[in-house]
């Protein structure tokens, strides 16, 4: 099947971002910390992207960053879908009192603001990456929670899920081999609009001071740390702000492929 521009170009922004992510250490010109010139320098060739408000290199710590900034984001939102949907099969599969205790539980979360929960969280326990991937993974496993059940719910009902009831298949093999290779479509496609969350969350946090802490680069923390370079006509907090949009952008590109899949797919069947 041929692909769209649109989607080649998600794809190959997505490639780069990964590489990045892969080899920043080792393609960075500089350390992540190393003060290599003056405050806010020009574009030049010794800087390609100038220097921050600490006079390190914004190309090297904009490399060094990617590892961590979408490592995190990635980790988190693995950890959110396994924690989302082992409860949303658990829930659509056994019914009755586990589904009710799961979901009131759930609502009972996602009634909380996000931002405010993780701000008051992160304020009480001593920051690290850790912290972070279990803060951002809970609150972003009610949402992967809620598609998960209910697309398993059209899924229990089936008649080839009964026949399995009824031949004593345990509940492992219910949920492993009959519940979730139905499953998957819909959830592939959330994969990257959760990721996308995870990903600005941790660049929100990190901006506000409560996400990785300097001096580790991070997108979040690159642009908290040079926007005053605004009131100067500098353009340097526009650099990370530009990465985080692209990467946001060719990852809903992709998604928003996937998801015309998985509709054309079930008009199909």
């Amino acid at each position: 099947m041929r692909l769209r521009p649109s989607v080649v170009v998600g794809f190959a922004i997505i490639a780069v971002y990964v590489a990045a992510a892969l080899l920043g250490p080792l393609l960075a010109p500089y350390g992540e910390a190393e003060v290599v010139g003056d405050v806010w320098e020009p574009f030049s060739a010794l800087h390609p992207l100038g220097t921050d408000s600490l006079g390190r290199d914004m190309l090297s710590r904009l490399l060094w960053g990617a590892s961590r900034t979408i490592g995190v984001a990635l980790a988190a939102t693995l950890l959110s879908f396994t924690i989302g949907m082992t409860l949303g099969y658990l829930a659509a599969v056994l019914g009755g009192w586990v589904d009710m205790i799961l979901s009131r539980s759930i609502d009972t979360l996602m009634a909380i603001p996000t931002l405010i929960f993780a701000l008051v969280v992160l304020a009480v326990l001593p920051p690290s990456v850790l912290i972070l991937i279990l803060v951002i993974a809970v609150l972003d496993s009610t949402r992967v929670f809620r598609l998960a059940r209910a697309v398993a719910m059209d899924i229990v009902v089936m008649d080839f899920v009964e026949v399995a009831r009824l031949r004593g298949e345990r509940l492992g093999w219910i949920i492993f081999r009959e519940v979730l290779p139905n499953t998957l479509p819909p959830l592939i496609a959330e994969f990257g609009l959760r990721f996308c969350f995870a990903f600005l969350f941790l660049s929100s946090l990190s901006f506000l001071g409560l996400g990785i802490q300097p001096p580790a680069a991070d997108w979040g923390g690159m642009v908290r740390d040079n926007a005053n370079a605004i009131s100067f006509g500098l353009p340097i907090p526009l650099i990370p702000a530009a990465a985080i949009a692209i990467l946001t952008i060719g990852v809903n590109l992709v998604v928003d492929w996937q998801l015309e899949r998985s509709s054309i797919a079930r008009r199909g069947a």
